[in-house]
């Protein structure tokens, strides 16, 4: 099975950050507006809990691992809250792949603008279509169709042979009629047609619909993390 490491790289990668630099022991990024993902720092070995205030002024935000065990709770007495505990599945791409059913999954690279506004309608605005802009690829975004309706949309990249989904948003009246595991098997084989090995996508665990889908289709978790942010 891929490594935590793999896929936090892949994370990374594939959902990059507009700017990121080192400071005291941190990554810092500049988000763009983009979201916690891209926004939330990063520690090294020798970061300090009590320098990310003064790092992060305008609100900080940290990305933890389950082996940061020391600085999660240095960060927790200093008053930081846990936020959106979140799992990385994977898979091998050939486990997953499907090709998708006649007119229900296309990949096209940029978006069009009804899947603009259907990722609008789930909370995903023009700062997170950025990031997927700046992913250097292969990258494409899918449009999902039931009947004669688009109902959905996702983005995918890959860094180093790894896959990664991102930015699933199926409109509420047209879940769990199948299109989300389409969406899902079909992107994993475009993944494989690319040459992609790994699939992999990012969940918060209090998604549990998602997180049944993916769990379903025989991905696995394989990695965590959370994020804690200093609120108020």
């Amino acid at each position: 099975m891929i490594g935590a490491k793999a896929c936090f790289t892949t994370l990374a990668a594939t959902w990059p950050a507009a700017r990121s630099w080192q400071q005291d022991g941190w990554t810092l990024r500049d988000g763009a507006g983009g979201g916690k993902r891209v926004s939330a720092a990063s520690a090294g070995p020798d970061a300090r809990a009590a320098d990310l205030a003064a790092l992060m002024p305008a609100g900080p935000l940290a990305m933890l691992r389950p082996e940061q065990t020391a600085l999660d709770r240095d960060l927790a007495a200093l008053g930081y809250t846990v936020v959106d505990p979140t799992l990385i599945y994977a898979a091998p791409v050939a486990d997953l792949a499907q090709k998708p059913p006649h007119v229900s999954l296309f990949d096209l690279w940029e978006p069009l603008e009804i899947m603009r506004e259907i990722w609008a309608e789930g909370g995903i605005g023009p700062d997170r279509i950025a990031v997927m802009a700046r992913a250097p690829g292969p990258k494409t975004a899918f449009l999902a169709r039931l009947g004669d309706r688009v109902v959905g949309c996702g983005f995918c990249a890959i860094h180093d042979g790894v896959a990664m989904l991102h930015a699933v948003e199926i409109l509420p009246a047209y879940r769990r009629q199948g299109a989300g595991r389409t969406m899902l098997t079909g992107a994993a084989h475009w993944a494989q047609g690319q040459g992609a090995e790994w699939f992999t996508l990012a969940v918060t665990e209090a998604n549990a619909p998602a997180r049944a889908l993916y769990e379903g289709s025989g991905l696995q978790a394989v990695a965590r993390y959370h994020y804690r942010q200093k609120l108020g």
